[in-house]
């Protein structure tokens, strides 16, 4: 094209030149060369698949070329990192936000931009300040995976332009926002280029190109199809790049005069009402498409999901003549979600897997699939949506965001479902992909299957869909038909209706959730459950016996917590990454038989402090071993810590076949030390219970531990060295370990292999009373040494209570069962 830029005076800040970026066999991206100028907003156009997302992570360190060269500034970085990139002034807000999902939003802002936080700003305000520049409503307070997807949009875009960047990357920023919110972000993007700043803006959305760009790129395949400016270029030309062909509309022709063809009600709506709507009635005739709109946050989602039967909702829905309960609607309906990375597609699996899941009963022969129609079916619903994947085994992963959204439309369709319900149906999806899924929704609407959307799109819903109810503060506030849908009229009627009164609602909504909602979303809620059950069973126990609260028994039980709390906070620590480990307890039993040998009567001050050093280092020693085999060798941590389990407690029992090795008193009686009747290791372990909790909350450390094992992937790409975080995080665990050996040593005053093994489950069962996750992410070091607590109080129960050690074991099981449902129950609910 004549309109192609070739010159331009100013010098690019960033070059990315001949980038090529090959995965295993598939080419993403082949010799693109692209200049980023300094004052300019540069957008980058192509259909999903086409290489923009790959290009990116380039840019920000996330992704090596496999050939090429970045040059920043006018000089080459030849290994980019995110916190190279960082540190150069690159701020990249992906299309899916690197976000913690299990911190709060304070401690998201405090991981990404630590030295924001260090000029002794109270850490809230500075928050308040940095959330207020994107119009971010949500409280500090409030833990991020409780927030809707704008909203961490939102963080994600306040994140970027705290740290004033000299280059600004933006990946679908406003797929998730509202007409308002995205008015604001481009006012923002303005002022930012007025400043200097290089921005590269990333849309499927060709309205927004000529909003806020200057120059524009188009990628298909993975190659430059072009640069220009972009008053010199028409839309039809960008979309004939895009897609390769000419396009000629991107709505399909609405049905005409339903009303005259059939007045028969395909579905009923009487009464709708749940936590965030309320009194939601309609109804539609079969080949319509009903949409739902109003700013972000005023209940359309909340609607879906309830019609779809899978969310909170009392009322009446009649589906083609039948009431249907919430039960029976989850049959009939086919549900795609607004956030295909959190509910969509199943991580892990194929994309066959992925697509088939929901047709299961229809391809199955005998109880076994029938690989023939699989993939008969697959093949079909795969080439009518044009799902582009290296292969159909390929892990859904290895898809683009559009092709991602496509198979979970595929999976609807296989799914044959009365119902189809879909919020935000297009979200990061290509031009070309969009009017295929429009024309599909059409074509669906047309076979009989009930069709309702939801979308911030005004103008998607304008040319979609034949009725559309305009909704505020939950409840329907205007519905249009026929010629009255227009996106002037929608919009109009969304901002008359809601005007300030429903920000402001909106506001209360995001950042509103009471004290008592962040307690009980929060880790400590356990702690509080924990401690009441201690101070219950100790006053049953006593009542029973008096003896119970003898000082005798009180340092028996103080001196067992103790061995139990240490080994229960190393378990925490690897926890938190996301990982376990089953050796603290052959680990325990090892360090005392080391101990054995040379902690005995007679023996030299030298040959002391060597068994004290030999234990240090068989404790940082298997720390490493696992972190290492997980980290570096890609073992799973079980398969990891299982390995260093049996080889500990082999070790043992080598050194010590039988128990032998009598502790000299002189070693033993300091650590039995007591004040009054409490352990000084007692006071030890609550006094170091305190640092960590303190550092786990506190520090930038506590919380990148927290955030590994929140999103591994997010973590990384915040610049965090997960590697080292994993590895320290199992060494620090296996020191912890090594103090509750030495505890256990005291106790036992001889070297035994075998009595360290139970401590494998027992600390496993503290953390999972002290909420601690098994997935990784959430938890308290305080949790964990209650749980410890309660599980020693009930075993010393049971002898007071003259009840026999199978009732030990079915109290502690029945215990952990119920703290484990409560647990899960009460933050989901929340």
């Amino acid at each position: 094209m004549s309109d192609e830029v070739t010159t331009v005076a100013v010098e690019p800040l960033l070059r990315l030149e001949g980038i090529t970026k090959t995965f295993g066999g598939v080419t993403a991206l082949s010799d693109v060369t692209l200049d980023i100028r300094p004052g300019e907003v540069h957008a980058l156009l192509g259909e999903n698949g086409a290489g923009k997302s790959t290009l990116v992570n380039i840019a920000g360190g996330i992704l090596q070329p496999s050939m090429g060269r970045i040059l920043y500034d006018g000089k080459e970085v030849p290994h980019l990192t995110p916190s190279h990139a960082s540190a150069l002034g690159i701020a990249v807000v992906h299309q899916h936000p690197a976000l913690l999902p299990d911190l709060t939003v304070e401690e998201n802002l405090r991981v990404a931009l630590p030295a924001l936080f260090d000029d002794g700003t109270r850490t809230g305000s500075k928050a308040r300040e940095l959330l207020s520049v994107v119009g971010a409503t949500c409280h500090p307070k409030d833990r991020v995976g409780a927030l809707d997807l704008a909203e961490r949009h939102l963080i994600e875009l306040a994140k970027a332009f705290a740290v004033k960047p000299a280059l600004l990357i933006l990946d679908e920023p406003t797929a998730p926002l509202g007409p308002d919110a995205t008015e604001r972000l481009f006012a923002l993007v303005r002022e930012a280029a007025a400043r200097g700043t290089a921005v590269v803006y990333i849309t499927h959305r060709l309205a927004e190109v000529r909003e806020i760009a200057d120059v524009v790129t188009v990628l298909r395949d993975g190659r430059l199809r072009g640069t220009f400016a972009v008053d010199r270029i028409t839309d039809a030309q960008l979309l004939s790049l895009i897609v390769g062909r000419d396009f000629a509309s991107t709505f399909p022709p609405k049905r005409a005069a339903i009303a005259d063809e059939s007045t028969e009600t395909a579905l009923s709506v009487e009464a709708l009402s749940g936590p965030r709507f309320s009194n939601v009635s309609f109804s539609m005739a079969r080949g319509e498409i009903v949409g739902l709109f109003g700013i972000v946050g005023n209940g359309q989602s909340e609607i879906l999901r309830a019609l779809a039967g899978i969310g909170p909702s009392r009322g009446t829905v009649v589906i083609n003549g039948e009431r249907c309960s919430a039960r029976r609607r989850r049959q009939l309906c086919a549900f795609i979600p607004p956030d295909r990375k959190a509910e969509g597609v199943f991580n892990g699996l194929s994309v066959r897997e992925n697509v088939t899941l929901a047709a299961l009963g229809r391809i199955e022969s005998r109880g076994l699939v029938s690989r023939r129609q699989e993939r008969e079916a697959l093949l079909e619903v795969m080439s009518v949506l044009a799902i582009r994947a290296p292969s159909t085994d390929a892990p859904i992963e290895a898809l683009s965001g559009g092709n991602q959204q496509k198979a979970v439309f595929a999976r609807a369709l296989l799914a044959k479902p009365a119902m189809l319900v879909a919020d935000e149906p297009t979200q990061g999806v290509d031009v070309g992909a969009r009017a295929e899924i429009y024309q599909l929704l059409r074509q669906l609407a047309d076979e009989g299957v009930l069709v309702v959307v939801a979308s911030s799109d005004a103008k998607e819903i304008e040319g979609l869909c034949d009725t559309v109810m305009v909704i505020s503060r939950g409840s329907v506030i205007d519905v249009l038909r026929g010629d009255d849908v227009t996106e002037e009229r929608i919009v109009t009627s969304a901002l008359r209706a809601t005007g300030h009164a429903a920000t402001s609602s909106a506001r209360g909504r995001a950042s509103g959730a009471t004290r008592l909602r962040r307690f009980l979303e929060g880790d400590y809620a356990p702690v509080f459950v924990l401690s009441l059950a201690i101070v219950v069973l100790g006053a049953v126990v006593f009542g029973r016996n008096h003896r119970f609260l003898e000082p005798f028994n009180l340092t028996s039980l103080l001196m067992s917590l103790a061995a139990l709390g240490f080994i229960a906070a190393g378990q925490t620590a690897v926890l938190m990454t996301g990982g376990i480990d089953l050796s603290v307890g052959p680990l325990a039993g090892f360090v005392v038989v080391v101990g054995s040998f040379f902690l005995t009567e007679g023996f030299s001050v030298g040959s002391v402090i060597l068994g004290f050093v030999l234990m240090v280092v068989a404790a940082a020693g298997t720390g490493l071993v696992n972190g290492g085999l997980i980290r570096g060798a890609r073992f799973t941590p079980v398969a990891a810590t299982l390995g260093t389990y049996i080889a500990l407690q082999g070790l043992g029992f080598l050194l010590r076949s039988s128990p032998g090795g009598y502790i000299a008193s002189s070693i033993t009686g300091p650590i039995k030390h007591t004040v009054g009747a409490v352990p000084v290791v007692f006071i030890v372990l609550l006094v170091l219970t305190i640092v960590m909790e303190l550092a786990l909350r506190g520090s930038r450390l506590g919380m990148v531990l927290r955030g590994v094992g929140s999103d591994i992937e997010s973590t990384r790409r915040l610049g965090v060295r997960v590697g080292a975080t994993v590895v320290s995080a199992y060494v620090f665990g296996s020191l912890l370990v090594l103090l509750g050996g030495v505890v256990l040593l005291a106790q036992l005053g001889v070297g035994d292999a075998s009595q360290g093994v139970g401590y494998t489950l027992s600390s496993i069962s503290a953390v999972v009373l002290g909420g601690t996750s098994l997935l990784g992410g959430r938890g308290t070091f305080v949790g964990s040494l209650l749980g410890a607590a309660l599980i020693v109080e009930m075993l010393n129960s049971t002898v007071f209570l003259n009840l026999s050690q199978t009732w030990q074991y079915l109290f502690q099981g029945l215990v952990i069962l119920v703290a484990a449902a409560v647990y899960s129950q009460a933050r989901r609910r929340v």
